[in-house]
């Protein structure tokens, strides 16, 4: 059987369990995979977590050093998102230059990050015009198993959230200190199965989605950000669930990343 047959049996098997309200690992329309996050996962990072949605492993790794201000924000720091999605973590994925869905990656979680202020890069600066910190995060994907998004915005809101600025191994100040985050945006994915909308999508179920949308909240309840992607379409009124849907779990999954439980 070729591949392309076997891709089209499956996608059909995906939408008809969808129509009666199933997936193919058993989950419900609105059911996560299991998630686990480890904070401190790379001991040479300034912050780092571990984030495992189901089978997707997801590592962000964030660094801090000295650098020069933009020059249109001379009183502000440098925030860099960066991901990279490892040839070995996926048989779609090729080595070279970065791939679309690494950039739409970076972008997404970048955004973010960004809309919710979750850095004030105003205290990041130590000299106008001159001198500031440059905070780099980077997402190294492990192995890819759908929700690549979710995952993460999770990995890299957590390593910054356990990121230390290291102000005394460059001489700035008599000692290293935590790194403030003020608000804690969570991404949450959901793919379009026919008639149905379901979130945390596998591997397969994105192959066989008809569109995609990404939500993210934060604790005050906005919504910071969204993103749509793949080839089809949302009504204002799925659009409204989704939103819905997207606060509930982030509530949930922002407990673990500030270390309570969910």
């Amino acid at each position: 059987m070729s591949g392309e047959v076997a891709t089209e049996i499956r996608t059909t098997h995906i939408l008809d369990l969808a129509a009666s309200g199933k997936r193919l690992d058993g989950r419900g329309p609105d059911d996560y995979r299991r998630v686990l996050i480890e904070p401190g996962f790379v001991a040479t990072a300034d912050g780092s977590a571990l984030v495992r949605i189901g089978e997707t492993a997801v590592v962000s790794g964030v660094k801090l050093e000295p650098g020069k201000p933009f020059p249109d924000t001379p009183n502000a720091g440098v925030l860099t998102t960066n991901a990279e999605l490892v040839p070995l973590s996926s048989p779609i994925f090729e080595p070279g230059p970065p791939q679309p869905g690494a950039i739409e990656v970076s972008r997404v979680v970048d955004r973010a990050i960004r809309a919710a202020e979750s850095i004030d890069l105003a205290r990041l600066c130590v000299a106008p015009g001159e001198k500031s910190w440059v905070c780099y995060v980077d997402i190294h994907v492990l192995d890819h198993s759908g929700n690549l998004i979710d995952a993460a915005m999770l990995a890299g809101i957590t390593a910054l959230a356990h990121s230390t600025v290291p102000a005394k191994r460059f001489e700035l100040a008599e000692a290293d200190y935590p790194l403030e985050v003020q608000h804690f945006p969570v991404e949450c994915t959901f793919v379009r199965l026919g008639d149905s909308i379901v979130v945390d999508p596998s591997f397969d179920e994105e192959q066989a989605a008809q569109g995609r949308l990404t939500v993210a909240t934060d604790e005050l309840g906005r919504v910071v950000a969204m993103q749509k992607g793949l080839v089809g379409a949302f009504s204002p009124d799925d659009v409204r669930s989704v939103v819905q849907r997207a606060l509930t779990h982030g509530d949930r999954l922002r407990k673990m990343v500030q270390g309570g439980t969910a």
